[in-house]
């Protein structure tokens, strides 16, 4: 069970409770090295997040292939993107507490096979209407598969070093799986067409589904409380009004009547989700666990770091291949090098995290990621200027990948295992709102402006601020009283108000 680390406001601290034996299966707390098979578990786990980190870019350079093939329109070719984007962000909190209450490893892998046979359908798709119903079930399985995943991984690696360096090589691998569908997107559409791609994804599911039984242990709540139905049905219809709108606002702008309709009617059904789950009596999302300091900072941490570099990695796409004229195979090859530095960022983000503590490593990698992005002012229309964006990226991403796996810690730290899913669930729902609302925000003011450059060079502006903005928040809202400490330095897990 991961160690409670909420701090109360008592005259004098408790003494430390006697350490609970560890559970056949489980990671020593204190010790990060992993056994044979807790390296299995760790892979099938990652495998599983890799492959839908994947699917989030695999498919953009194929799209104008597919519009071809299919006969869609490139108005609808953004419903390829929107079909899974809708699912897999709108259900995430659901899935996240169905799993807690009724298992985890059973609804990881139910997400697993209907993931898999989705990308079949995609693969196989004769028409728009095929291709985007495997796409929305591809959304479907995805949102079972992050959160239940995400909290299989922090029940079997207890807090510690051992959960550093689990989050570490997930965090690296969410980070590389996007930018490696990039790269390979482009070199399989050009060698195979845009089918192997979703081809891809089927055989990803088809290598972690055999393994995935006999590896993950189950686990679920120890009592069996009734599901939020009301809490369930606001928060998921009120998420996908506005995942929808967003997307579509990318697109399309944020004035056609059925995205304001979206947007306000996503922005009232949280609002109603949120006076369901003050009154409810087993919500869906514990109220008091929003008011800890840790998974509140930390969440608006990663919403902001999310949003902000896809944001980046956006307009500098448009930059590269409208203002620079490289090819969609030269930029992958700059977002590969971005790739491969976030993977040493993987490497050595749980020891930063050990050294100097979750809180001070998010705040840290905030403020490096806004001046590195500030450093991106600097091209221009000139060809050395790939060289300058590419270090400043590829470096920025470092610390974006520092911010990723030191918020999911922040989050997740003094959380008990019975709430790992609604911990984990927040953290993936923040992973998606996150990479949805920041094109759409921002983006839009590069594809509008009639000179691409200043419009690239507003977006970064206004990018460096937020994310200098939110360091500087973030570190304001997780300072602790002094002398209070988490597992492994990593964070006060305090309820917001207290002193």
């Amino acid at each position: 069970m991961a160690i409670d680390t909420t701090t109360t406001p008592a005259p004098a601290p408790a003494p430390s409770p006697a350490p609970a034996p560890t559970a056949p299966g489980r990671a020593a707390p204190g010790d990060p090295r992993l056994s044979t098979r807790d390296k299995l578990v760790l892979f099938v786990l990652c495998a599983a997040q890799f492959m839908v980190a994947l699917d989030f870019s695999v498919l953009n350079v194929a799209l104008p292939e597919l519009g071809t093939d299919l006969g869609m329109s490139r108005s609808a070719l953004q419903w390829a993107v929107t079909a899974f984007a809708l699912p897999s962000g709108g259900f995430l909190l659901l899935f996240g507490r169905i799993g807690d209450l009724y298992g985890r490893r059973k609804l990881f892998l139910t997400g697993l096979a209907v993931f898999g046979a989705a990308s079949l359908l995609a693969t196989l798709a004769w028409d728009p209407a095929s291709f985007l119903t495997g796409r929305a079930l591809q959304g479907l399985g995805a949102a079972a598969i992050v959160p239940t995943g995400m909290s299989l991984l922090t029940t079997t690696f207890p807090e510690g070093p051992a959960r550093d360096r689990a989050l570490g090589i997930s965090g690296t691998l969410l980070s590389l799986g996007f930018t490696v569908g990039m790269v390979a997107g482009g070199v399989l559409t050009d060698a195979l067409g845009w089918r192997s791609t979703m081809a891809l994804l089927s055989v990803f599911a088809l290598l972690v589904l055999p393994l995935a039984p006999a590896l993950l242990p189950e686990s679920r709540t120890p009592d069996r409380p009734r599901l939020d139905i009301p809490g369930a049905v606001t928060v998921t219809t009120g998420l996908l009004s506005l995942i929808y709108a967003l997307s579509t606002a990318a697109d399309h702008g944020f004035g056609r009547a059925d995205v304001i309709a979206a947007l306000i009617a996503g922005l009232a059904l949280l609002t109603a989700f949120a006076v369901v789950e003050s009154r409810s009596t087993a919500p869906l999302v514990s109220l008091p666990m929003l008011r800890r300091r840790t998974v509140a900072w930390g969440n608006v941490g990663g919403l902001v770091t999310f949003s902000m570099m896809s944001t980046v990695i956006f307009v500098l796409t448009l930059y590269f291949q409208e203002t620079l004229r490289l090819s969609a195979f030269e930029t992958g090859l700059v977002f590969g090098a971005q790739g491969v530095l976030s993977a040493v960022a993987g490497a050595y983000a749980p020891k930063v995290i050990g050294r100097i503590g979750a809180r001070r490593t998010l705040v840290a990698a905030l403020a490096g990621q806004g001046l590195l992005t500030a450093a991106l002012l600097g091209v221009n229309a000139h060809t050395w200027s790939v060289w300058l964006a590419t270090a400043a990226v590829s470096l920025a991403s470092m610390c974006h990948l520092g911010a990723i796996v030191s918020y999911g810690l922040t989050v997740t730290s003094g959380v008990p295992d019975e709430e790992q899913g609604l911990a984990t669930g927040l953290v993936t729902a923040t992973q998606q709102v996150g990479i949805t609302v920041g094109i759409p925000l921002l983006g839009v003011l590069a594809t509008t402006s009639d000179d691409l450059l200043a419009g690239v060079h507003t977006v970064l502006a206004l990018d460096t601020v937020i994310v200098l903005a939110a360091a500087v928040l973030v570190g304001l809202g997780l300072r602790g009283r002094k002398g209070s400490a988490a597992v492994s330095g990593a964070v006060e897990a305090q309820p917001l108000g207290t002193r």
